[in-house]
């Protein structure tokens, strides 16, 4: 049965094991030698798998400067793996679908981020500290009846 403790000198002499409630993150590989995450971000969906190479990233086929010509959607990509100084040790694969380029680009930073997590549980905290693996959760606001738009009015006339 469960030791009784009455006082802060019975607490000192206790023999009860503190609970470890803290999760361990463990490697998480599939059969080939990859890790594997989804990321989201608007209505974008990314599937991201990553393994050891030299730093190439494909994204539906294509190299990823191709698909995302932005200078900005590049920089927003390659943020994970430039915060946690892995650019030239893992070859990232990436099928995304759905919104638009700016919505792919957060959806592949989240999956690239949670796999690196999944590869390295080590690169947890910087990642954490990045914001990297909390999902941007911004949606587009409904349109409501009676307006324009989500917010916006129609010209109001008195008369």
């Amino acid at each position: 049965m469960a030791e009784t403790i009455n006082s802060l000198e019975d607490l000192g002499t206790s023999t009860v094991a503190p609970v470890n409630t803290a999760p361990v993150h463990t490697q998480k590989l599939d059969a080939q030698g990859r890790a594997y995450a989804t990321g989201k971000r608007k209505n974008a969906v990314a599937r991201v798998w990553i393994k050891p190479g030299k730093g190439k990233v494909v994204v539906n086929g294509r190299e990823f400067a191709a698909y995302f010509a932005r200078p900005v959607l590049q920089l927003i990509v390659k943020q994970p793996i430039v915060a946690t100084e892995r650019t030239d040790q893992y070859d990232v694969t990436v099928t995304v679908a759905g919104g638009g380029l700016s919505g792919q680009a957060g959806a592949v930073r989240h999956g690239i981020s949670k796999a690196l997590n999944f590869f390295e549980p080590a690169l947890r905290p910087t990642l954490k500290k990045g914001g990297f693996l909390t999902r941007d959760s911004r949606v587009v606001e409904r349109k409501k009846y009676g307006k324009a738009k989500a917010r916006k009015s129609f010209q109001f006339s008195k008369r």
